[in-house]
């Protein structure tokens, strides 16, 4: 676990909605974690936000007098941040994506304040308990217009049990933290960002993924809500999807089991993975190859060997197992297991 709080501070702001300011205990810790005494202005800000999470452009009306804080904590590979400061704008630029390989979801709660959220021609004005997803993929634009408090929890994305082109469906999409799912994920979540010394060892991890396993249930509520409203064809696809996700443990899963279930013939279930440029056997296995992945860097998983591991996602043989997942991967499970390790 890595928990670190940079500080950046020139002035504090006379708004009635500054944020609390860091005792003089949080700056010493700060500055013996981070050692830097050049965390007190926005340049030093703006440069804190790109390194604790991707490469971003960031800008403010208002740099002088300016105040940013962020925590961070980190469990295996969940970053889990809280930032509280002053006026600003967040950019994700296609240049800057170009420049770093780094390809994670990020999931904002808004504490205090306001922000809006733009990615993929949607907007997202976010109020406090409300929740967003956005892509580090795709270019992204944060908007802050005052003082503000928000948790960001950064993953990659295979820790979603989602296709991705279903998640897709979902950045900048405004999550009600206040009913529904909504209504139980973010007491958990904000009882985390409250708690990040907490975020260590295998427990830590297991909050982690805990977390990851609530917002992975909202987004499958919302896209069970949106099959409602789609094209038929559109619906099938996606509750085909979700059925192969809930049964990749089963070595009976293929075309005449899922057709069946969806009371289909196999060669229309073919079609419809064409269509996708892909097959039904191929989505299995990539399926099965990403819950792999996952377990094989899950230090809460450590003690099981790759062959318990690849059996428990439907992989009988496991000569078998390694040949693909190397082909999937370029890296033996052995290595990726290794490399998480280190």
């Amino acid at each position: 676990m890595r928990s670190i709080v940079l500080i950046a501070q020139q002035q504090a702001p006379q708004s009635s909605h500054q944020p609390a300011q860091p005792s003089h205990q949080a700056l010493s810790r700060a500055e013996s974690r981070v050692a830097s005494s050049a965390m007190r202005d926005f340049s030093a800000f703006r440069t804190a936000v790109s390194e604790s999470f991707v490469p971003l452009h960031v800008t403010s009306d208002r740099p002088d007098p300016f105040w940013g804080r962020i925590r961070m904590a980190t469990a295996d590979t969940v970053h889990v941040s809280e930032v509280s400061a002053s006026q600003h704008v967040v950019e994700r630029t296609p240049e800057l994506i170009a420049r770093s390989d780094r390809d994670y979801y990020k999931l904002s709660m808004m504490l205090s304040g306001t922000g809006l959220l733009i990615q993929d021609n949607r907007e997202a004005f976010l109020r406090p308990g409300d929740l967003a997803v956005y892509d580090t993929h795709r270019p992204y634009s944060l908007v802050f217009d005052d003082d503000f408090r928000t948790m960001v929890v950064m993953f990659p994305k295979h820790l979603i049990d989602l296709p991705r082109e279903l998640v897709a469906q979902l950045t900048a999409v405004r999550f009600d933290g206040r009913s529904g799912v909504g209504g139980i994920i973010v007491p958990f979540l904000a009882q985390l960002v409250g708690n990040l010394d907490q975020l260590s060892g295998p427990t830590g991890t297991r909050l982690a993924h805990s977390a990851l396993d609530l917002v992975t249930t909202l987004f499958a509520d919302e896209l069970d809500a949106r099959t409602e409203t789609i094209d038929p064809h559109r619906a099938l696809m996606q509750r085909i999807r979700m059925y192969i996700d809930a049964n990749l443990a089963s070595t009976d899963l293929g075309p005449t089991q899922i057709a069946a279930a969806h009371f289909i013939s196999t060669r229309h279930l073919q079609g419809l993975f064409q269509e996708q440029s892909t097959t039904v056997s191929a989505w299995i296995r990539t399926r099965r190859l990403e819950r792999c992945r996952r377990d094989l860097v899950d230090p809460l998983h450590a003690d099981q060997s790759v062959a318990s591991i690849a059996s428990r996602w439907g992989f009988v043989d496991a000569a078998h197992f390694s040949r693909v997942f190397k082909a999937a991967y370029s890296e033996s499970p052995s290595d990726v297991r290794a490399a998480a390790r280190a």
